[in-house]
């Protein structure tokens, strides 16, 4: 039964609830410019977690490496003076992560390299790498370093790359 105004009027309409159409293209609208804003910085903020879990491997590799280096004189067995100084038998270190992250999806490939060339004598020095791959791929800092004397290297820029 509908209701009727004082006065002998007409009967008031109920009022409908819900949104207009601007209404919900306006919530859309700002909703769309705010996840144009937070997506970017999303992206940035993974690819720096991915690139500082690159970096703890290098350095975690480069830990063993000394390691090794304590107890047989050398990074590596493979020249066979190192070998017979070390009294050891020859053959290869194996670095115990090869990837990062250590588990799942490689994100970098890590790899190391033995230089033998002066100033390094019997497998003195290495320089071990971290090349992006997979969804890192094109990333900025490119291919990440680290050398036996610890220095940092990367091909972007160094602030951006190593330091944040």
């Amino acid at each position: 039964m509908q209701r009727q105004r004082s006065g002998g009027r007409a009967p008031l309409r109920p009022r409908q609830a819900g949104f207009t159409l601007i209404e919900v293209m306006i919530t859309v609208a700002i909703v769309a410019i705010l996840a144009a804003v937070a997506y970017p910085s999303y992206v940035d903020q993974v690819r720096r977690a991915n690139r500082a879990e690159a970096k703890g491997v290098l350095l975690e590799n480069a830990q063993f490496l000394e390691r090794n280096y304590t107890v047989n004189s050398c990074y590596h067995r493979t020249d066979a003076a190192c070998a017979s100084a070390a009294n050891a038998s020859p053959g290869n270190v194996t670095l115990p992560h090869t990837q990062a992250p250590t588990t799942g999806t490689a994100k970098y490939d890590i790899t190391v390299a033995y230089s033998a060339d002066a100033p390094c004598t019997l497998g003195q020095c290495f320089t071990l790498s971290a090349a992006p791959t997979g969804s890192m791929t094109g990333d900025a800092c490119g291919t990440l370093t680290l050398t036996q004397a610890g220095v940092r290297g990367s091909g972007g820029d160094f602030a951006t790359c190593w330091q944040r």
